[in-house]
């Protein structure tokens, strides 16, 4: 099996952010900024879910290239 393209500290370093803590950074700021007048929640929102899937498609790309063809 070939080496993923990124150091596996990064690749799990960038699975729990792009699983864990991107989605629930996006719902945890959806549901306070309202509460609290925070500016702009609807944009950090669909920030934030992009920057998590935008992490995913990374992922997954080292993934494909580290398979044996």
């Amino acid at each position: 099996m070939k080496e993923y393209p990124i150091p596996d500290w990064l690749y799990q370093v960038m699975k729990w952010a792009g699983l864990i803590a991107c989605p629930a950074l996006a719902v945890f700021y959806g549901t306070v900024a309202p509460a609290w007048g925070l500016p702009y929640a609807d944009q950090i929102v669909i920030t934030l879910n992009a920057l998590g899937t935008l992490i995913g498609i990374l992922i997954g790309a080292s993934q494909l290239a580290s398979k044996e063809v």
